[in-house]
């Protein structure tokens, strides 16, 4: 009997995997890495923009994709392709981080960012820098090389300096359409909602299992006293933890932080066994809708799987798991 088995069981799996879409088996491979992106949220819809500029928001925001998803295929690691994905987007004065930062009623840039491993829990943040052309680096830095975990201000520049990363002068932050967001808004003496989008963020796997994220802002244009928003701070913007997930947010920052928006998806996934779609979804369309917030976050699990929702009429955004091509989206109907 053993020996007849054994010559048919070749045969059945044969049949098995044939006919197995028949069935509703699905045959293709579980995602083993892959990174998630976002550009921020607000009112992006298909008429508030013209058709060139949604090509170039598409371009770079796959541009970013791949710049993380190559060290994930190469076999680099989560935190690696998080930098080199916001470090594209700080570099685009498409997005307000970096190089396209909103400016404060002073008409300062003023640069926050955040980054996690999810392996460690180590992190790092800095805000209300003005002269480091790539906070995201300079986060990962104050986590890597700093008994740190939050830096502010001239001492994090001085830090910045000390670890040798590149100083600008605040004129390379400049951008006339920021500019002239500021110019408006001071003039209607009031903030319009999209001056609160661009954002920028991304959450990665590798093929270690690791996971990381990190976002990076230029905060609120018109913004005064020195204000903070949720990009920073870690367990409300940013978060990691290899045991869950890793989760980038972006929108109206004071909302996230009230909420712990980033910890809170997490703890619904590790105290109530939901899964990454539940938690996200319960956190951005029950509990940040009713408290009258507004945006997103773009989030991974340990297994691969991805989730995206947010709450307004759009969000950049884009994901790539292996051996798939990217996904790229901006309006509430992709």
């Amino acid at each position: 009997m053993i020996g007849i088995i054994r010559r048919i069981t070749p045969a059945i799996l044969f049949l098995i995997v044939l006919f197995s879409p028949l069935l509703g088996v699905d045959n293709s491979a579980k995602p083993l890495f892959g990174i998630v992106i976002h550009g921020g949220a607000g009112a992006i819809t298909p008429d508030s923009m013209t058709k060139e500029e949604e090509a170039a928001y598409r371009h770079k925001l796959e541009e970013a994709l791949n710049a993380g998803y190559a060290i994930l295929e190469q076999g680099g690691n989560a935190l690696d392709a998080v930098t080199a994905a916001v470090t594209v987007m700080e570099e685009s004065p498409l997005f307000n981080a970096g190089k396209g930062a909103v400016f404060t009623a002073e008409g300062v840039n003023e640069l926050d960012s955040s980054i996690m491993d999810g392996r460690t829990l180590g992190a790092g943040a800095v805000t209300g820098v003005t002269t480091v052309k790539s906070p995201i680096a300079l986060a990962r830095a104050v986590m890597e090389k700093s008994d740190h975990v939050f830096l502010s201000g001239p001492g994090a520049e001085s830090f910045a300096g000390e670890q040798g990363l590149e100083i600008v002068p605040r004129s390379y932050f400049f951008t006339e359409k920021r500019w002239q967001q500021l110019q408006k808004i001071r003039e209607k003496k009031n903030l319009s909602p999209l001056s609160r989008s661009g954002t920028v963020g991304a959450a990665a796997l590798d093929r270690q299992g690791n996971l990381a994220a990190g976002t990076s802002t230029g905060g609120m244009t018109f913004k005064r006293f020195g204000r903070i928003g949720d990009s920073p701070i870690i367990g409300a913007g940013t978060y990691a933890n290899n045991q869950s997930c890793a989760i980038s947010a972006t929108g109206h920052g004071e909302y996230f932080i009230r909420l712990s928006v980033a910890h809170e998806i997490h703890a619904l996934m590790t105290y109530r066994a939901m899964s990454l779609k539940e938690a996200a979804d319960d956190v951005i369309h029950r509990q940040l809708t009713a408290l009258g917030g507004t945006g997103g976050v773009v989030a991974i699990d340990r297994h691969g799987n991805i989730a995206m929702p947010f709450n307004t009429s759009g969000m950049f955004r884009g994901y790539r798991l292996n051996a798939r091509t990217p996904v790229i989206s901006m309006f509430k109907d992709n």
